[in-house]
Formats: structure tokens, sequence, C-alpha cells
């Protein structure tokens, strides 16, 4: 993750050699990290949106994941050769599991943008780890934060002209990522590394490959469709995963936890700017109670739910 300066470049009049210098992520604050991995998740979010009325979700959820199993493959390569042979069946069932989820995961939040506004099936969708974090709480002021957010849903749910479908596989995708946080610690305790993540992209990948084909067809076919696919893959997944990665070294999970929690609202933004989706008063008014319902959750716990890397 960083730039280097070549040595031996030569600076003014006096022709004098300058020391290599280097760029690297360790100079941006970790907050700062997390704020640009959400803007980064949220922007493919919305450029794939746009790519539904070229091509259908399905097939740019099989690009997005196939961007991120190449990219990860070829990363973790080393160790997957390695990993790959000692792994037992067991190892191999729990990432593909991992896999599986990864892909329907994707399969429903995409089917939901394509039916509601990005910021409302996010604000849904983050149902999903918050039900995770207070269901490993023992204190009752979560049912408080519980209820809250339950209560943003049913004001989304009553704001008029949202589609049921569309929420319906919102909550699917919530329900998702609560299964993806229990495989991603599964695997993470089988595997080194990404490689975990790796071999569970290539495994959603394979599951999304027929559907994907036969939705998109000729259109999978159009190399400016492939180059937008992959800018979403990379935004979508890539880049915020590496940004995170580095953040989580240098900060604590519980800010982590708080700053991840202004996804439904950066959704939301993305959505208006890119996409033109106006929200109303109302479900404005819900997204900020989900928010709110996360950061106290957030705060009663030491460790939050794990961000889905797709």
């Amino acid at each position: 993750m960083a730039l280097a300066e070549a040595p031996g470049s030569i600076s003014g009049t006096g022709g004098l050699t300058r020391r290599a210098r280097t760029l690297s992520l360790g100079a941006v604050p970790p907050p700062a990290l997390i704020l640009l991995g959400i803007l980064s998740v949220q922007t493919g979010a919305g450029l794939a949106k746009n790519l539904f009325d070229r091509t259908s979700p399905d097939a740019v959820v099989l690009m997005r994941l196939a961007t991120s199993a190449i990219v990860l493959t070829f990363v973790s390569r080393k160790v997957l050769r390695t990993v790959l042979r000692g792994a037992s069946r067991r190892d191999l069932a729990i990432a593909a599991g991992f896999g599986l989820t990864l892909a329907l995961m994707n399969f429903s939040i995409y089917q939901s943008f394509s039916r509601i506004p990005l910021g409302v099936a996010v604000t849904i969708e983050f149902l999903g780890p918050l039900a995770v974090a207070i269901a490993a709480s023992r204190h009752f002021r979560d049912v408080v934060w519980a209820l809250l957010a339950f209560g943003g849903v049913i004001l989304l749910a009553r704001g008029g002209g949202v589609d049921i479908v569309g929420i319906a596989f919102a909550v699917l995708a919530g329900v998702c990522w609560a299964a993806y946080i229990l495989f991603s610690s599964a695997t993470g305790k089988r595997f080194a590394g990404s490689s975990g993540l790796a071999v569970a992209s290539v495994v959603g990948t394979m599951a999304m490959l027929p559907i994907g084909v036969h939705s998109g067809g000729s259109s999978l076919l159009s190399p400016e469709l492939l180059v937008i696919g992959l800018g979403v893959g990379l935004l979508s997944s890539v880049i915020p995963y590496s940004l995170e990665l580095d953040a989580l070294r240098r900060m604590s999970t519980r800010v982590f936890g708080i700053l991840m929690s202004l996804e439904p609202a950066v959704a939301a933004l993305i959505g208006l700017v890119l996409l033109g989706e106006i929200l109303s008063w109302r479900q404005w008014i819900a997204i900020g109670c989900v928010i709110v319902a996360c950061v106290g959750a957030t705060l009663g716990e030491r460790t939050p739910p794990a961000t889905p890397e797709a």
C-alpha cells in the first residue's frame, strides 16, 4: 500500500541524489481510512445500481464477486498453497459455507437495490450486525436499542412508495450479514491471513456463476460493462477491505464500530448524489433511529460485529 519515489532521482540544479520517500496509509488517521472505506463501498453500490438498466443485478453480483476472488487469490496465493494442503474437510466446509453466505448476501442486497433506495436498503441490512451485537449482550439497555432500530424499520416500511419485496430482500441480506459474522470468525480461526476469505470468494463466485451468466447473457461480453464491473468490485470489496484492515491495526474496535454505524447515512447521501434518490423526512428519521441504535449497541460491547468484505 505504498508509493515510493525512485532512488537516484535528480532535483534542482545541484543534481543531488535524493533519498527515496515512501507514502503509506500509516500517515492517514484511522478514522479517515474508515470513512474512505465507507464512501468507497457505497460509491461502488451506487455505480452498481446504475448498471441495472443495462444488465441484471445478478450479473453485477457475479462481476463483483469475481473481482474480489481474483484479487484475494492472487494476494494470498503463497499462503493458500500451504493452507489448502493442511485443511481438513471441516475447515473447507466452513469456508464453503462462508462463501455461499457471501454470495447470498450480495444477491439479496443487489435485488433490494433494484427495488428500493440505496439508503433504505443499507439501513435495513444493518439490522443483521445489530442483532448479533444485541444477542451477545447481557445488558438490558440493549433492548432499548433493539426497539429503537425496529421502530426505524417500521417507519421505513410505512413510509409509502417502498416496495415490500425490496424490503424483504434487505432483511434477508441482514440475516446473511449476521451469518457472515459467525462464519467469518470460524473461518479466521482455521485459515491464515485472508486465505479463508479468498477461498470463500471463489466459492461464492462459482455459486453465482450460472445465475449471473443466465440472467446477464450477452451483456457479460461487453468490454465496457466488464470494466465498470471491475470498478464495482474494487470499490465495493478490495479497497474498503484494505483500508479497514489497516485502520483496525491502529484504532479500537469500539471506535471502528461507531464509525461503521454511519454507513446507512452515507448510503442515503450517495443515493441522492449519484442516483437522484430523494428520501422523505420520515425515512431520514428512520435512518437516524437505526444509526443511534447501532452506536448505542457498539458502545456497550468490546468487539463490534465485522463488516462484510463484499
